[in-house]
């Protein structure tokens, strides 16, 4: 039996990312997977995710290779994603999610308020993140506390990130909770960054699972990957990043709550949030209603709440991206 090539990129979390969805498939299909390591151009550049042209940057060429028929599926992280699916790729697979929050890795193993009210050595404290909607949701966090913090501008890997901290130069950077997990590094954590408080990208903590469309046999064997549930999340929030017409660029967070009774999932909350890099300026949204049966049903709740932000003055705030 050959063996299905898996297209991923060459950082360490995207293999470890990689590695766990090729043991799935290995093992609810019986088939092999061996990795094939492709470089993006999101992974050289070292210019900011604004300037490079936003998340596309880290997919495009695993959609290359997948269409040059180099490789046979791909897994991206879903928040790297465009929301716009081209059609001669199929989205199989929506694996079930894993933690969905922002976590916060900090000097001296301090919470964010205590690192904001404490501050830095010599000024506010220097927190490290690539992403203007952390930057958003941190300031405005910080000024609802009366204090400032320095938003500084950072790439790079996780090990680089987090050694930033560990040499001095920053107080503390934000990354996501999923990928720390993934790579056996949630000790490092030292707050998670609940949604209550810092709603999250659009689809963070989940991973996508691509391939060409007319492989129908390959579409069936990784759907069953799909958990619907996730999969119903993504789409309310992804649409509401979309319709916002927001890229990654922008300081957009959007989460969608799956709400239980007893056993059963009944409700969908979605919240989004959109704001300038300072914190200064925040449109704050959210809707509750019953579970959208089916995908469409979901892209019609983010629909409605984008056009509620949009009223509301959302579009005004999302002309700052500079970073």
């Amino acid at each position: 039996m050959n063996a299905l090539r898996l297209g991923t990129r060459r950082s360490q979390l995207a293999m470890a990312q990689s590695r766990g969805v090729a043991d799935e498939v290995t093992r609810l299909t019986g088939q092999p997977v061996e990795l094939v390591e492709i470089t993006t151009y999101g992974d050289v550049s070292r210019e900011s995710l604004v300037s490079i042209g936003g998340t596309g940057v880290f997919v495009s060429a695993l959609r290359d290779a997948l269409l040059a028929g180099e490789i046979d599926f791909a897994v991206h992280s879903l928040k790297d994603l465009p929301t716009a699916q081209p059609v001669e790729l199929a989205l199989a697979a929506v694996p079930p999610r894993a933690d969905p929050r922002d976590a916060l890795v900090a000097r001296d193993g301090l919470g964010f308020e205590a690192l904001a009210m404490a501050g830095g050595a010599s000024g506010p404290a220097r927190i490290g993140s690539g992403s203007p909607r952390r930057m958003s949701q941190l300031n405005a966090w910080a000024r609802a506390l009366g204090r400032e913090i320095e938003m500084v501008p950072i790439r790079g890997n996780v090990d680089t990130r987090i050694g930033y901290v560990g040499s001095g130069e920053l107080d503390a950077v934000v990354l996501a909770a999923a990928g720390l997990r993934r790579l056996g590094r949630s000790a490092e954590i030292t707050d998670f960054l609940a949604p209550d408080t810092v709603l999250p990208a659009p689809g963070q903590g989940a991973l996508a699972v691509e391939c060409v469309a007319s492989r129908t046999e390959l579409v069936a064997h990784l759907a069953r990957l799909d958990d619907p549930h996730t999969r119903i999340a993504v789409a309310a929030e992804r649409t509401l990043l979309a319709d916002l017409e927001a890229g990654c660029s922008a300081p957009v967070g959007a989460f969608a709550d799956l709400l239980a009774d007893g056993q059963n999932v009944t409700e969908l909350r979605l919240r989004g949030v959109v704001g300038t890099t300072d914190g200064s300026q925040l449109v704050q949204l959210s809707t509750t209603g019953p579970l959208p049966g089916s995908v469409d049903g979901a892209v019609a709740v983010g629909r409605q709440l984008a056009d509620e932000m949009l009223a509301k003055g959302a579009a005004g705030l999302m002309g700052e991206r500079a970073l």
